[in-house]
């Protein structure tokens, strides 16, 4: 969420950010909210200073035996109390309404953040790894004769619909070990803390990290009011709500295997084949709190710690940055990293690394403070180290045999007990 003194103080500069996100000017809708209620908030001290001085003057009416004046002061009294009560009332409902304009706008893109209107716009910075040059035609994952034994849509369809999948056996057993080298790695190498979190959290925890009130078609809520995560950096994040920490503490550096939850509401027909977008998915999530000055590095490590488990499996990738037009509602800068698809013969996103500034905080009221400073508010990252599924795709492509078989990457493994190969059958060995 926006800072509203500083939008006062720079409306201009504010709009001109907003700008680059395709927007148009909303410095005066805010203004001409933020007015309102500030003129409702000094209306309201002012009656109640008024209605101070009235009751003050009532007792000393009563004591020299004015009773018209101790009357008249009792009215002024009522009526100053009533105006206080109405006044504030109508301070807090333009207050609400500004803060409901403040969660509908994106964050401001950082400076060097490209200029562009879709992921056209999108600047690729380094590549890593070479595609492998295959001798036979390779197919999609779920093309694959060794895969299909264990990659069910059918028995999925039946439970729950499309876009959802059964894993079994050989391929079941991939997936798993992907999420326990990705945990192991992030915990034993990169410095993050394993947590385990709910999948159900409460509304605040969705508006903390900016998926309500804006996407809520995007998320799955229960009867009861709970909503199910589209990714552990709800949960993750919100662990620091309403808190205030003490800056030795930070940075504080977490990472999480969940199921993850998303309708995918505007998405219909598109990437409908295979496992590629589904309602119900695994992902290995990775979330930082800093303090402001180190966030900008602390995003370069996080990118680096989700480009460490592509290149430990030896998958081709490539690291873009995200164009203003095409970056998350919460970032100020993303890095996207997009793995090589041979049965697509194209690269396809992997994980999003984002900054978020102090824009997730002020939604959460989440802060620190120095030795002797006043708290302030943190600054939030996050980013996937990796989804899970799409790693499994990625694998099962790049180790893909023309007889149907998966060379499984030498890095995997140790998770898999030994075993090297799926075999054209579905089986390990």
């Amino acid at each position: 969420m926006h800072d509203i003194r500083a939008i006062r103080e720079n409306p201009a500069q504010f709009d001109a950010q907003l700008a680059r996100r395709g927007l148009s000017p909303l410095s005066p809708a805010i203004l001409a909210l933020d007015e309102g209620r500030r003129a409702k908030i000094l209306a309201a001290e002012t009656a109640q200073a008024a209605q101070n001085a009235a009751s003050k003057d009532v007792g000393a009416a009563k004591a020299r035996g004015d009773d018209a004046e101790f009357e008249r002061l009792r009215a002024l009294v009522a009526e100053k109390k009533a105006e206080v009560a109405r006044l504030t009332e109508e301070a807090n409902a333009e207050d609400a309404r500004l803060r409901d304009l403040l969660l509908t706008i994106p964050n401001s893109p950082l400076p060097d953040v490209p200029e562009g209107a879709d992921e056209t716009g999108n600047v690729e910075i380094r590549r890593w790894g070479t595609p492998r040059a295959f001798d036979f035609a390779p197919v999609e994952h779920f093309q694959i004769k060794g895969v299909q034994a264990g990659m069910d849509f059918e028995t999925a369809a039946k439970l729950s619909g499309s876009r959802f999948v059964v894993l079994k056996g050989g391929v079941a057993r991939i997936h798993r070990a992907l999420a326990q080298f990705m945990l192991d790695l992030h915990t034993s190498e990169h410095g993050l803390t394993e947590w385990i979190t709910p999948v159900l959290v409460k509304s605040d925890a969705m508006v903390g990290t900016n998926q309500l009130p804006k996407f809520a078609e995007d998320s799955y809520q229960t009867t009861n009011g709970w909503w199910l995560i589209p990714t552990s950096e709800v949960t993750l994040t919100n662990s620091v709500r309403e808190e205030v920490l003490d800056a030795a503490a930070l940075p504080i550096r977490m990472t999480s295997h969940t199921q993850c939850f998303r309708s995918e509401a505007g998405s219909a027909g598109k990437d409908t084949s295979g496992m590629l977008r589904q309602h119900q998915f695994e992902k290995v999530e990775m979330v930082s709190i800093t303090a402001p000055e180190h966030s900008l590095a602390e995003h370069e490590r996080m990118t680096r710690c989700a480009e460490a488990v592509l290149e430990r499996l030896g998958l081709p990738y490539r690291t873009i940055v995200l164009c203003t037009g095409d970056m998350g509602f919460g970032a100020q800068k993303t890095h996207d990293l997009e793995v090589w698809l041979p049965g697509q013969n194209t690269y396809r996103e992997i994980s999003s690394v984002s900054v978020c500034g102090d824009f997730q905080a002020r939604r959460m009221n989440a802060r620190f403070k120095r030795p002797g400073g006043k708290p302030e508010f943190v600054h939030t990252l996050n980013g996937s180290g990796l989804a899970v599924g799409r790693c499994l795709i990625a694998v099962l492509e790049n180790g893909q045999q023309e007889d149907g078989s998966v060379l499984l990457p030498e890095a995997l493994i140790p998770w898999l007990g030994g075993r090297t190969c799926l075999q054209p059958d579905g089986t390990l060995v």
